[in-house]
């Protein structure tokens, strides 16, 4: 198996609803997310998949996300903007892009991470 990793990073603002505690306030993050692919088989020219390809469509989910309060996207009115859901946004949105796709993982800090994967 072969398995290939992209990541980038954006900043955004949220609040968590039904929390109690800071976070149930307005903060911001400089958010790192990782994309993990996986094949069994290189395409031709020996790679899983071209990293300017992953790169072009990570960078356009991104996009949508930074420098927003993300509370006020329509996928986060309906899901608290949690990493774990943000994770799981970004993950069925690159998904549609690649097949293969394994995880996707989102950092809100140094030390603390949160990852999406189907079973």
């Amino acid at each position: 198996m072969f398995t290939i990793k992209i990541r980038n990073e954006f900043s955004s603002a949220h609040n968590l609803r039904g929390y109690k505690g800071k976070c149930e306030n307005l903060h911001g993050h400089n958010w790192k997310v990782e994309a993990e692919i996986s094949k069994e088989n290189l395409d031709k020219c020996g790679m899983v998949r071209d990293f300017r390809d992953i790169k072009k469509y990570l960078s356009e989910i991104l996009e949508r996300l930074d420098h927003k309060h993300i509370n006020n996207l329509a996928y986060f009115k309906k899901h608290n903007p949690t990493s774990e859901n943000i994770a799981k946004y970004i993950y069925d949105s690159l998904k549609k892009h690649f097949e293969g796709l394994v995880q996707v993982t989102v950092w809100e800090s140094d030390n603390s991470s949160a990852s999406y994967r189907e079973t």
